[in-house]
């Protein structure tokens, strides 16, 4: 009775488990760096007559064949995914992953390098990172703004849940705190992610991006200065600030125009104040010349009436002596 038990049991296992007791999944390619018109190839061994699906995955993440085989009776497989085709949007250069998985739920990744040169050096493997951050370096406290992120392997976005690629990526406020934004980061499209953040205080923040895929990690980061008022709003002081400086140009212009008008008439005052002076000058002229001549007139007249005088003098003396010899 015991033994029928176990035995039952042993065979829910196996139903419930299978891969337990699969056969070992090994896998390889025929080489690690590939160039144009080279085959890749994938072999190896698996379960016996089993069915395999093997992927082959873009620098990118993205899947760029997909086949499904089966394994010979001895368990081994072999099968040549593509021949390197030219580089192009579809096959460009970079890291690839080929996957091969099994229907008891065993897989093995293999990650390959397809080159430009043709020189094929054994060298190691690896995927780079890039993360940039965009932030606006200005913002108002209480406004939402959004920050985006890019993150790129080997030139290509790299695309996945947005909360598991920058599950680490944190925020330095003006407070010396740290907060974290996993939580609130969105796909806007593969590699391209955003997050809208609310600033509540003035203040330089500091938005840390940290990206993990394929087990490799990049940073990247940003800063934005949040004041009182955004952008808009100073555009619009300014706006007033250039409206208040137009209306004092032009009150300008029309107090230097009056006081063009006030030179004028100051030139026509001048002017005239001149002319006057000049027909003074030539009256006091006019008068010293008849005063000249009146003063030679009465050198005239005194000549003439001096022999005149002297005359009637004489004539007065000789009828005195007359009379008075008659007496």
């Amino acid at each position: 009775m015991k033994f029928l038990i176990f035995t039952i049991i042993g065979l829910l296992v196996i139903i419930a488990s299978p891969q337990v007791f699969a056969e070992e999944l090994l896998a390889f390619t025929n080489q690690q760096i590939y160039t144009t018109q080279h085959p890749l190839l994938v072999y190896g061994t698996g379960p016996e007559n089993a069915p395999l699906v093997i992927r082959l995955f873009a620098p990118d993440g993205t899947s760029a064949e997909f086949q499904q085989i089966t394994t010979n009776s001895d368990g081994s497989f072999s099968y040549k995914i593509l021949d390197w085709p030219e580089s192009s949007t579809k096959y460009p250069f970079g890291t690839y992953t080929v996957e091969i998985l099994t229907n008891v739920g065993l897989n093995q990744k293999i990650d390959i390098k397809f080159a430009s040169s043709t020189e094929l050096e054994l060298i190691p493997i690896e995927r780079r990172i890039t993360t940039e951050v965009f932030a606006p370096e200005m913002a108002a406290a209480d406004r939402p703004f959004r920050v985006f992120v890019q993150v790129t392997t080997d030139g290509l976005l790299v695309s996945g849940d947005a909360k598991k690629v920058l599950s680490s990526s944190h925020i330095h406020t003006p407070d010396g705190k740290v907060h974290s934004l996993a939580m609130s980061i969105e796909m806007l499209h593969e590699g391209l992610y955003f997050v809208e953040y609310t600033p509540r205080s003035e203040g330089t923040y500091i938005f840390h991006m940290v990206a993990f895929s394929e087990g490799t990690q990049s940073h990247g980061s940003a800063a934005t200065l949040v004041l009182g008022e955004d952008i808009a709003g100073i555009s619009r002081q300014i706006i007033t600030l250039n409206d208040v400086l137009t209306t004092a140009s032009t009150e300008l212009d029309t107090l230097q125009t009056d006081i063009h008008g006030f030179g004028t008439t100051l030139e026509d005052a001048s002017a005239k104040l001149e002319n006057s002076v000049t027909v003074i000058d030539s009256s006091v002229s006019a008068m010293s010349s008849a005063v000249e001549n009146i003063e030679q007139a009465s050198l005239q007249v005194n000549s003439l009436l001096f022999p005149i005088m002297g005359a009637i003098a004489v004539i007065l003396a000789l009828q005195i002596s007359i009379i008075a010899r008659r007496r």
